[in-house]
């Protein structure tokens, strides 16, 4: 470990230069992915002094952090593994909210929500959803909306569907990554998993996996009921790879259910007796509380919310529009984020996350 006075910037970009020289890249296939001068540096200012620290160290809230580049980052954006981990222990989950490819008033109310009610909260991205704003839109707004809360917040890549996005989302800052290969069978699902374990170890990012093919929705209607994860293949795959967090396809679905799912939490029961990792549960949208409920004490540390969020969302702006908003822009926002705060307040509460940051 490095330490030094910081006296101004130009000396402190000294400092790491000639100070912490390494240079480092991951190679696969002959590809360059990931090619980063200070490959998980990460550098704390407090009371003038700077210290480079090592890769697991540990960033308490209201210290001032900076990247290998000399950029302050956030200090509340985190790894969430630690704190699923404690989830699936003691029977909470970690609410996590798909925000439209970075949509400033969704994060903005998950952030806001999270900071009243003192919980950590996860800001998903699906990529289709990014294709309006970019992957990186996403992450910069998240980092931003972060940085005013001193909650615990973490940003997740939901259902990546190969090794390059995984690896876009690396480069790009993501904290929380998910590699899905639940279409694939079990042995190529576990070893895209494995791949990208082997490089997100290197940004002490956890992976999540899933086994069980989430069902995707027409109108309410499933296509194909192909997700029923057998417990025995899952626990073949995790004999095949290790991920920090699994989903498992219990009769889940994305989208509105059309009447009442079908959940298997029986599934959940039989793989708790083989492992404790920390369980994923999709498609939370219209599924009874009172099941969610069951399936976190079962050890689903993370509860998913998409659908909901963005039906929602519009509703409320559409609600605003019937004010006196003057065609000011600012006003619709500012009236359908403050609804949807509320509305991820419930979610908080249902997760039992409320005073666990």
């Amino acid at each position: 470990m490095f330490t030094g006075r910081l006296s101004d910037k130009v000396k402190y970009k000294t400092i790491v230069k000639h100070k912490e020289k390494n240079h480092e890249q991951i190679i696969v296939d002959g590809e360059v992915y990931i090619e980063h001068r200070f490959l998980k540096k990460t550098i704390k200012i407090e009371d003038g002094k700077l210290t480079i620290l090592p890769p697991d160290a540990p960033i308490e809230a209201g210290a001032e952090v900076y990247n290998a580049t000399g950029r302050r980052v956030c200090n509340m954006l985190t790894n969430n593994l630690e704190m699923l981990k404690k989830a699936a222990k003691e029977g909470f989950a970690i609410p996590a909210i798909n925000t439209q490819g970075g949509q400033y008033d969704i994060i903005r109310a998950c952030t806001k929500a999270a900071q009243e009610m003192r919980s950590p909260i996860i800001l998903a991205h699906y990529v289709s959803t990014g294709a309006y704003s970019g992957n990186d839109w996403f992450v910069e707004n998240a980092k931003w909306c972060a940085s005013k809360v001193d909650v615990p917040v973490s940003i997740h890549l939901d259902h990546g569907d190969g090794f390059p996005i995984c690896m876009e989302a690396l480069r790009l800052g993501f904290t929380s990554i998910m590699i899905d290969g639940s279409t694939k069978p079990i042995e190529e699902n576990a070893k895209m998993t494995n791949d990208v374990l082997k490089v997100a170890k290197y940004f002490n990012v956890p992976v999540e996996a899933e086994i069980g093919e989430l069902l995707r929705l027409d109108n309410g209607v499933p296509m194909e009921n192909k997700n029923i994860a057998n417990p025995d293949e899952v626990r073949e795959f995790l004999s095949l790879c290790k991920p920090d967090t699994l989903a498992i396809g219990i009769g889940n679905a994305h989208g509105y259910y059309r009447g009442t799912p079908d959940i298997h939490l029986e599934i959940l029961e039989a793989v708790r007796k083989f492992t404790d990792i920390p369980l994923v549960l999709h498609g939370c949208t219209g599924m009874r509380e009172d099941i969610i409920k069951e399936a976190i004490k079962l050890g689903v540390a993370k509860i998913n919310f998409g659908t909901e969020i963005r039906y929602k969302y519009v509703e409320h702006y559409e609600e605003a529009l019937k004010t006196n908003h003057q065609g000011h822009s600012w006003k619709l926002s500012q009236l359908a984020n403050d609804a949807l705060t509320e509305d991820i307040k419930k979610i908080i509460r249902l997760a039992g996350s409320e005073g666990k940051a």
